[in-house]
């Protein structure tokens, strides 16, 4: 008897500790921000963060290496790579989730009197047994449990066949990105190409307009010419300042979304190789070819089509659920009741339930399963459709930006005839002076026009490739150095435009 007070005790401080905690923690859920100093450490870190692991850039870089540093460090990209690593951790962790239930379990148990009972006849109602008890107050459990249910196997099933899908679709996704940064890239390479070429020309010839100008002014001042001559020099050559100004502007931005695209660190000085432009091919006349094409691999619409699989595995989830389910259960057990006369002994059992009532969800399910097919096909099928617009009207585009790329080549050339007129009739006139300087002005914005042209008509190639949803990159990115990376898109490129697109090439 005199230690039976403190096994009572210890049960009693224990259940009150814990129940002090317990108040102690919901009473110190309040809000928390971030202090200015663990701000700046956070963006500090993400700087660093963003540009690490980047190869040096050790010369001019191309266009194929542009593009490759793009899909190599671009943020969008490695975003879609770690979602695609995600979905596959997932489907790993689905795949456990089907393998049958062993719990291994262990506890303690008090209670501050005796249980029993006592015992009475049936018939006569008098007592037989005087008050007894077969458990102790204090006893510890433990058990090893086996449990295996059908229908949670198969709602397992299903659910990792979503996330299979769920990895597939998150490729198509990453598929997209890809495409959708190079047809960026490609946009942007050879606008910041041509500002590489004409930016010293512009700033050169900004300064002769200004010094122009003034000249003008005082010319307008001493009244040397007349009035209305000199206001209408000073006019057009405000316009050319204008217009050379927006050019610059266009041609600085270009640049800077290139250094975007390719992740370049802020500050970090390169230029772009002076290289011949890529010759651009003829407008595609196979259309139809490449319409087929579009349909198998335009990565939206197999994402679509694995996205109808995971809805249909919804569904099937749902109808398993209406039917028995078998249970197995078995394990060790123990008590350490010193009552018991076995404290050791194994459970086995088998069950069979099932919910009658949930078969009458049977009609709404496989009717929902029917109206989901036809709106997961219908949604395919509309997209197929913006697929099939969106391959005609980009060879439609492609075929009027080679005629406007033509256009600009012959409006610079009769812009350089006339520029090379005005100098070589060029005098010690004012005016004359002032000609030369505004056709000047006038040839190299038919230069800049000819640049912008000829990246217009790579984007709109490019988007010939986007539409039809082809793949420029080998399995693995992360593999390749950014040279053999863009030595790989230069071959997967040609190899396209030489087997797919030379069958579809106008004659």
């Amino acid at each position: 008897m005199k230690n039976s007070a403190p096994r009572r005790v210890r049960p009693r401080l224990l259940a009150v500790s814990c129940l002090s905690l317990l108040l102690a923690a919901c009473g110190s859920l309040s809000p928390v921000a971030y202090t200015p100093d663990e701000v700046g450490e956070r963006v500090a870190q993400d700087r660093v963060r963003m540009y690490a692991d980047q190869e040096p850039i050790t010369g001019p870089i191309g266009f194929h290496e542009a593009a490759a540093r793009a899909l190599k460090y671009n943020l969008d990209y490695k975003l879609k790579l770690m979602e695609d690593a995600l979905a596959k951790s997932l489907h790993n962790v689905s795949t456990y989730e089907m393998l049958p239930r062993l719990v291994a379990g262990a506890g303690y148990v008090w209670r501050n009197n005796d249980s029993g009972g006592r015992s009475i006849g049936i018939e006569d109602r008098v007592e037989t047994l005087r008050p007894s008890t077969s458990q102790e107050r204090e006893r510890t459990l433990a058990n090893l449990t086996f449990s295996w249910n059908v229908l949670d196997f198969g709602v397992s099933y299903y659910r990792a066949q979503q996330k299979a899908d769920q990895v597939l679709m998150a490729e198509e996704r990453r598929r997209k990105v890809v495409q959708n940064v190079l047809q960026d890239v490609r946009n942007s390479y050879w606008r910041a190409l041509g500002a590489q070429r004409l930016i010293g020309r512009v700033d050169e010839l900004l300064a002769r307009v200004n010094t122009a100008l003034e000249r003008a002014r005082q010319v307008e001042k001493d009244g040397l010419m007349p009035q209305s001559q000199v206001l209408n020099y000073q006019r057009a050559l405000l316009d050319a300042v204008n217009l050379l100004t927006l050019r610059r502007q266009d041609l600085e931005l270009a640049r800077a979304e290139l250094s975007a695209l390719m992740s370049v660190p802020p500050g970090t000085a390169y230029t772009l190789a002076d290289e011949r432009e890529a010759p651009l091919p003829a407008s595609p006349a196979n259309v139809e070819e490449l319409e087929r094409m579009a349909l198998e691999k335009r990565p939206e619409i197999m994402e679509e089509w694995y996205r109808k699989r995971v809805t249909e595995n919804d569904i099937k989830a749902a109808k398993l659920l209406l039917w028995p389910n078998l249970s197995v259960d078995a394990g060790p057990q123990y008590d350490s009741n010193r009552y018991n006369y076995n404290s050791h002994w194994i459970d086995a059992g088998v069950r069979l339930s099932w919910n009658v009532l949930k078969l009458t969800q049977y009609p709404a399910l496989k009717q929902a399963h029917e109206h989901q097919n036809e709106t997961d096909d219908m949604r395919r099928m509309a997209l197929s459709m913006a697929v099939l617009t969106q391959v005609r009207v980009g060879v439609q585009r492609y075929g009027l930006s080679l005629a406007e790329l033509k256009f600009a080549e012959e409006s610079l050339r009769v812009d350089k005839r006339l520029h090379d007129f005005a100098k070589a009739a060029a005098q010690s006139r004012f005016d004359s002076e002032l000609e030369v300087i505004r056709s000047e002005a006038r040839a190299l914005l038919a230069e800049y026009q000819r640049y912008a042209a000829y990246s217009n008509a790579q984007a709109a190639w490019g988007r010939v490739y986007n539409s039809v949803g082809l793949d420029v990159l080998p399995e693995a990115v992360d593999g390749h150095d950014v040279k053999a990376l863009a030595a790989a898109m230069a071959r997967t490129l040609g190899q396209w435009q030489s087997d797919v697109f030379k069958v579809a090439a106008r004659q």
